[in-house]
């Protein structure tokens, strides 16, 4: 296998054990510098990150973790700087060939700052909520607005946005992606395996959990970037906050205020079922995963409220983790 040489991969991660091992081992052969950035990590980690042959850094334990943080610790550690930088989360394994052709698409297009492709789920079919992050995953090719934080970036376009917003939890790769499209770059999804994922969420609590948190960058970015999933926040807002407090006031002073709040919900549902048969999912499987999304409102609510209540407060945006 040809090593492409102008290209180095940052690898971030937290107690990933084999996820890891695997992740690194898809990157054998294919890139000459790897930088591993480990975020505290109690497991062996660090020490499969070296047997690798990745430069492993270690993130300052007096400081919070974010994923922005370590991705930018990561890129500050490549000395050189390549023309372009992969990065990867520590659960994550490279598909054959997705870098040889990410690296042909940039060097095509000369406006083209990002460009990713599709992740997919290790093992979908382990359990629904495996399944619905298989399928969060798969979003149509073309230019995009923006992507997940697997992607490769020109550096010149990183060090241009000054690279991730460190103060993020969650969501900072989609707002380093807004700023690098304000900056007058294209955005590229190419329709081509990237990356495998490992969820490993085999409980109801992680997949809250993860719904937490993706609430809570839904409005900490969007105090960054008011444009930003301006539907899903008011859909959250509707279906989160006001359609369960009119139940409520229904349930103790006007019960048939209960009939437009229940018939509100299940048209939603069978929007929901439509809409993801329309996109190609088995019938079964979407009106299993529309039950998880249309519930997703209330911790979606939840860590909303969270971000609002920490920045009110003025306390630390500590991370909100699901494995």
């Amino acid at each position: 296998m040809t090593v492409t040489p102008d290209i180095a991969v940052v690898v971030i991660g937290r107690n990933e054990g084999a996820r890891l091992v695997a992740s690194l081992a898809s990157l054998q052969g294919v890139v000459s510098r790897i930088v591993y950035v480990d975020s505290g990590s109690t497991d062996d980690s660090l020490q499969a990150a070296s047997d690798a042959g990745a430069q492993v850094v270690e993130l300052d334990l007096s400081v919070p973790f974010t994923a922005a943080r370590a991705r930018n610790a990561g890129f500050a550690a490549l000395d050189p700087v390549p023309e372009f930088v992969q990065f990867i989360d520590g659960d994550c394994m490279v598909e054959p060939g997705w870098i040889a052709s990410g690296l042909a698409a940039l060097a095509a297009h000369d406006d083209m700052g990002i460009v990713t492709g599709w992740r997919a789920e290790v093992d979908p079919d382990a359990s629904v909520y495996n399944g619905l992050a298989d399928f969060e995953w798969h979003r149509p090719a073309g230019d995009i607005d923006v992507c997940g934080g697997d992607l490769i970036v020109r550096s010149k376009v990183f060090l241009e946005v000054n690279g991730f917003n460190a103060g993020l939890i969650a969501g900072e790769d989609e707002e380093f992606c807004i700023r690098v499209a304000k900056a007058g770059w294209r955005l590229h999804r190419l329709p081509e395996k990237m990356t495998k994922h490992d969820a490993d969420m085999m409980r109801f609590g992680q997949w809250w959990q993860r719904a937490v948190r993706a609430g809570h960058a839904y409005a900490q970015v969007s105090m960054l970037h008011p444009e930003y999933s301006r539907r899903n926040r008011l859909r959250i807002l509707v279906f989160g906050a006001i359609l369960p407090l009119i139940a409520l006031f229904g349930l103790t002073f006007a019960p048939w205020l209960l009939v437009p709040v229940v018939l509100l919900y299940l048209l939603s549902y069978v929007r929901t079922v439509r809409g993801l048969q329309s996109e190609g999912l088995a019938p079964d499987k979407a009106r299993h995963q529309s039950v998880f999304l249309s519930l997703s409102k209330v911790p979606n609510l939840i860590g909303m409220l969270t971000y609002y209540w920490r920045r009110l407060r003025n306390r630390d945006m500590v991370l909100i983790e699901y494995k």
